[in-house]
């Protein structure tokens, strides 16, 4: 493996034949222009319409084009986690394979890294070529994701981006946390996070691998790396409080009712008055409580576990080429 290489472009890619050629032609075309030592790291993340074979003949022209295949789909995630860890350059560029980020913006992004420190430069497709269908729920999900995370970006999902070595060599992505790799930088210690506005392109080949439901899935994803970031190494703190809170409230509901139980027999001689468990409210909040407390110890483990073990998951790559 070269370790002198000045950029490692990674693209993940899933049944998308027809533009691979068209992509890795551009990418060398401009490598040339600029004169960078560079590989093209392509990820074929399970493909069945001829990707692979297509990425075989390529390598045959061109040694830096290097090549891993799945033996099925695992997502974006895994086939950029997987990419990161071959990837030698000094910057590595992530982008799709379908045309849609254009390599022209390669040599900019490299100097955004290199020459003004930046350890991430995330694309901001200001003009998109997409159906509003898309474009509002993304817009909606740039703005929460900011918020939460206190990163100034226009766009998280964009795939084009730009990276500095030692960033992508200390992060590990999983399930569908490609979208949040600013965040996952931002809390490894990786705060020089920049933007450029880079063109978006309209889909020349094939249609879109993702559906609105991407988005749900996206605010579920950003709330579990959002709690486990900041409390896997201190739960005591959330679930001490969130406990406290818990048995405090439920004691002096509890109290609340014994004492109105109490009033009623010794001031006002209600005998039919009705006992303490024999009250809606006092099994409504014991329900509620120990419900709650159980699914968010529940999902928090849960959460737990697959940080702990998703290091270990290798996915597995039936074929590699130059690498």
């Amino acid at each position: 493996m070269n370790n002198n290489l000045d950029i490692s472009v990674v693209v993940p890619l899933y049944n998308e034949v027809e533009s691979i050629a068209e992509l890795t032609e551009w990418i060398g075309r401009v490598m040339e222009e600029h004169g960078f030592s560079y590989e093209v790291i392509m990820v074929d993340d399970g493909s069945d319409d001829g990707s692979w074979e297509k990425l075989n003949e390529l390598t045959q022209l061109n040694n830096c084009i290097k090549g891993i295949r799945f033996n099925r789909n695992y997502g974006k995630s895994a086939a950029l986690n997987t990419g990161f860890k071959f990837a030698s350059g000094e910057v590595v560029i992530t982008m799709d394979a379908d045309l849609q980020d254009s390599p022209d913006e390669i040599p900019e992004l490299y100097q955004l890294v290199m020459k003004n420190n930046y350890d991430l430069v995330s694309g901001w497709k200001k003009k998109r070529h997409d159906p509003i269908s898309k474009t509002i729920p993304s817009k909606f999900f740039n703005f929460v994701t900011g918020k939460i995370s206190g990163i100034k970006l226009h766009d998280f999902n964009c795939g084009l981006k730009a990276y500095r070595n030692s960033v992508i060599k200390s992060i590990y992505v999983y399930g569908e946390m490609h979208r949040y790799i600013p965040v996952i930088a931002k809390w490894n210690g990786f705060n020089q996070i920049g933007e450029k506005v880079v063109e978006h392109r309209a889909r020349k080949y094939g249609k879109t691998k993702f559906g609105f439901q991407r988005f749900i899935t996206g605010f579920l994803d950003l709330a579990s790396i959002t709690f486990v970031s900041k409390f896997r190494k201190k739960p005591m703190h959330f679930f001490g409080t969130l406990g406290s809170l818990s048995f405090i409230a439920g004691f002096f509901i509890v109290l609340w009712l014994i004492g109105e139980k109490l009033y009623f027999l010794w001031y006002i001689k209600a005998t039919l008055h009705r006992d303490v468990v024999d009250q809606p409210l006092f099994y409504i909040a014991l329900v509620a409580l120990i419900v709650g407390v159980q699914l968010f110890l529940a999902g928090f483990l849960a959460e737990m576990y697959t940080m702990q073990n998703a290091r270990k998951e290798d996915y597995i790559m039936i074929e590699k080429i130059g690498l």
